[in-house]
């Protein structure tokens, strides 16, 4: 009963701190922000209401992006001031390791981690496509028709079944450059090409086409016609001209079939490729640090409280600098993908075990 109780003491301190932390330095991202859009709002006289919907799903994206810092300083704020109080030491005393003391807390690390994914891959990214609507057509009021311009459209119709456009004005339903391919059992069928493609009468017409049918003995036929209903696109204009959003911002579903889409056209997909692994890896941030941390905040060194937070913090820091450099040495190649996704966090768990076993216990 008394470990459990004690379990719950450490929970509550963690969690109250965690929660401080988040409307904190969340507000402070949301006062900043809104200074540097104070202008638009004014000048473009934009509701209230709007002001306040985009900053709901502003303070979601800031959750989203820095949740594992919250963590970190969470972990470093509580634990500290229970080392301070010589809770921490009371605790030792009474016959508990650092082992026991940190295992509420990275039990709770790793719920908050498993949480994290969940919200980012499924309940965030309708917010985020909502927050970038806002700001671009209510605050900073740029034309809509601007945003039907849309370059490199790829679609799937069916397994097998893929087109691409070049170039599309989805106000005016014109499109250059279309690709159209019929797959089977990965061998290539057929391939149509045109110069124009053309939204008419609620169906899609593509004009100077070239189609090329290829055969299992290699042998192709050639044929070109003036124009050719495309009855199989069933997407309306409006439909292609609704812009991707990044992949940080995409769900879990919608990347992988976008990566899919561009393994089968050819397109690259190396970003997004190292932008899907870390959707499993960022999370897991929260969970390793506090095995980086909780050494330094448990265990104050000469100087007192401060120094144990510098230290960590320090750590810490290396931490998201380093997993952002090696995300763009994963964009470009220079590492491979299983580094540039997984890397820095073997490294960093690494170093938190290590600290935790040469901690005082």
């Amino acid at each position: 009963m008394l470990i459990k109780k004690i379990d719950r003491y450490l929970l509550r301190h963690f969690l109250m701190t965690l929660g401080v932390i988040v409307v904190a330095v969340g507000s402070i991202f949301i006062v900043i922000n809104a200074v540097e859009e104070l202008r638009d709002f004014i000048d473009h006289q934009v509701p209230f209401r709007l002001i306040a919907e985009y900053y709901v799903y502003f303070g979601g994206w800031v959750i989203k992006s820095f949740l594992p810092m919250f963590v970190l300083l969470a972990v470093l704020f509580s634990v500290s001031i229970l080392a301070r109080k010589n809770e921490i030491l009371a605790m030792k005393a009474s016959g508990l390791s650092l082992y026991r003391i940190t295992w509420p807390i990275l039990v709770a690390a790793g719920l908050l981690a498993a949480g994290h994914f969940y919200y980012n891959e499924y309940i965030y990214p309708p917010w985020g496509k909502r927050k970038v609507e806002i700001k671009e057509f209510d605050i900073e009021r740029k034309s809509r028709a601007m945003f039907g311009q849309v370059s490199n459209v790829y679609r799937q119709i069916s397994p097998g079944r893929f087109y691409t456009i070049g170039q599309l004005n989805a106000v005016r339903g014109i499109g250059t450059d279309l690709k159209l391919y019929h797959t089977s059992g990965n061998r290539l069928r057929e391939i149509i090409t045109a110069e124009k493609v053309m939204y008419h009468n609620h169906e899609w017409w593509a004009y100077k086409v070239i189609s090329r049918q290829f055969k299992k003995s290699a042998e192709q036929t050639f044929s070109e016609l003036d124009s050719l209903a495309l009855p199989e696109i069933e997407e309306k204009p409006a439909d292609l001209g609704q812009r991707l959003g990044k992949p940080d911002e995409m769900g879990l579903e919608e990347l992988r079939n976008y990566i899919d889409l561009m393994k089968r056209t050819g397109g690259p997909y190396l970003r997004e490729e190292v932008d899907l692994g870390l959707k499993f890896s960022y999370p897991l941030t929260s969970f390793i640090v506090v095995l980086v941390c909780m050494p330094f905040a448990a265990n104050p060194r000469r100087g007192g409280i401060a120094v144990s937070f510098a230290v960590g913090a320090g750590i810490a820091l290396a931490y998201f600098v380093a997993f952002r450099v090696t995300q763009s040495a994963g964009y470009n190649g220079r590492v491979p993908l299983e580094f540039a996704v997984w890397g820095v966090n073997i490294v960093f768990f690494l170093i938190g075990a290590i600290a935790m076993l040469r901690a005082k216990k």
